[in-house]
């Protein structure tokens, strides 16, 4: 009987726990080790930061779903890893009491998700009373009371500038921003006091709608249109105003101080802040100890806390940009082949989008986005090769980020009657300059951009029908990644 470890319940790992659960469950053993008792359904995170969705709509407990799944439930934090052959196992800290817990493995799969690294940028973050952020529960539910009481200032006659966005020269999740100050548009709006507010659109794109992935190109309304375009139309529209190309270096109340791609420094004036920070992985918190106590952390972890796999590192980005087969196929450790990882725990080769570091030697170079349907495809892939290991001996199923198809349905208020949505459809997610040369790296007749109501119709279908899947509930399976 095989052992099967995944740790973190987030997209990917909680992707990889289902299938695990329905191909290996009832013949060998599947755990899920995660820090909290619940799934979160991120991308709805933004329609609580606006008061627009009840927080629990977003939450589903996790041991009544695995028990259903025949997973084992391990409610803790990963704290040590003992990767070395004939005794592999991990050490987790139990929720519960704290006490340390040997669990043994066969295979292990690390979907972490990422370390909000709040401290890179000094002052930055709703720790330090500055600044707010929608990456997590707890955190949405603070930028919920915070923008909340923001609106009842607006109501009664007074004014604000909001600005939303990266606090990091090196963050991603871009859109989750572009998603969220469209939602504070439409909500104040529909309140009546849009023109109350000054919303500021802040992040470190090279240029406006970059995304994380280069931006894209896509044919629109018969004619060939940039992201850039796209995005500063929506904006134009919404009377947003937009600061990119700038990495934060600090933050104090009501002030942002920033470096921009020329070395010039400034700052930007705020009453109210969200700004996604650096993302981390969980790596640099975890032990990888060896037999005799010797640290092995370098054989698991990069520098970031991200886990190596098959993917081809160190590469100059004007090598990477023209190999797509850099980018990994099977998330496989290759020193430890039981170990996998899924979503944002996977270290990635290098940037999507062009790299920049300024005159000053500061670094503002989005990292490549690994979110939501790319972290849910990865957790799927590996949970697959997992069961080809134990069944066959081989894996059958890879699936590289160039290679990768992906959809994102970013909302403009969550109503089905005068709401809307920017829907974008990327194919491959990592521009493949071999098969597309002349058309940026992507094919023209998947890759598309379109805005309008029936994005708002699929946005809220997507929350419901994925609540249904993660609660691993009948037919689960038929529902895409």
């Amino acid at each position: 009987m095989a052992r099967i470890v995944v740790v973190g319940a987030g997209f990917a790992g909680h992707t990889a726990a289902l299938y695990l659960g329905h191909y290996l469950g009832k013949k060998h053993d599947v755990i899920m080790v995660n820090k909290y008792d619940h799934f979160v359904f991120v991308p709805s995170l933004v329609w609580v930061g606006t008061g627009r969705m009840a927080p629990e709509k977003t939450l589903i407990r996790l041991e009544p779903v695995y028990r259903r799944m025949r997973v084992n439930f391990v409610h803790g934090a990963l704290k040590e890893i003992h990767p070395e052959p004939e005794d592999e196992y991990i050490v987790v800290e139990r929720a519960k009491d704290g006490k340390m817990e040997r669990i043994d493995y066969d295979y292990l799969i690390i979907a972490t998700g990422p370390y909000l690294n709040f401290d890179a940028t000094p002052g930055l973050g709703p720790h330090h009373g500055t600044t707010y952020s929608i990456c997590t529960y707890d955190h949405a539910l603070e930028t919920r009371k915070a923008y909340l009481e923001l609106v009842k200032r607006l109501e009664t006659g007074g004014r604000a500038k909001i600005v939303i966005g990266t606090g990091h020269g090196t963050a991603t999740c871009q859109g989750a921003a572009f998603e969220y100050i469209s939602n504070i548009h439409k909500d104040l709006v529909r309140r009546g006091i849009r023109d109350r507010a000054e919303l500021v659109f802040f992040s470190n794109e090279p240029a406006l709608g970059d995304f994380g992935i280069r931006g894209i190109t896509s044919r629109y309304k018969g004619r060939l249109i940039t992201s850039e375009e796209f995005v500063e139309a929506v904006f134009r529209d919404f009377d947003i105003k937009w600061e990119v190309g700038r990495a934060v270096h600090k933050v104090e109340p009501g002030r942002i101080y920033w470096e921009d791609l020329n070395g010039n420094f400034g700052e930007t004036t705020y009453d109210f802040a969200m700004l996604v920070p650096q993302f981390k992985g969980h790596g640099i918190h975890i032990k990888v100890l060896g037999p005799n106590g010797e640290d092995l952390h370098d054989r698991i972890f990069n520098p970031s806390g991200f886990v190596i796999v098959d993917g081809i590192y160190g590469l100059p980005y004007e090598r990477l940009e023209r190999n797509p087969d850099a980018w990994p196929a099977v998330y496989q450790n290759p020193w430890y082949p039981n170990i996998f990882a899924a979503g944002i725990a996977f270290a990635p080769p290098g940037p999507i989008s062009v790299p920049h570091t300024t005159p000053n030697g500061t670094k503002i170079a989005p990292a490549p986005p690994r979110t939501g349907m790319i972290s849910g495809i990865i957790g799927r892939i590996v949970a697959l090769n997992v069961v080809d290991l134990v069944k066959r001996g081989r894996m059958t199923h890879d699936e590289r980020m160039s290679e990768m198809f992906a959809a994102c349905v970013a909302s403009i208020g969550d109503s089905l009657w005068d709401g809307s949505a920017v829907i974008i459809i990327v194919y491959p997610v990592v521009p493949d300059f071999r098969r597309y040369p002349n058309e940026g790296g992507r094919d023209l007749f998947v890759t598309h951009m379109e805005m309008g109501l029936s994005g708002a119709w699929m946005k809220l279908l997507i929350h419901y029908t994925f609540m249904y899947k993660f609660k691993g509930l009948p037919g689960w399976r038929i529902i895409p990644e």
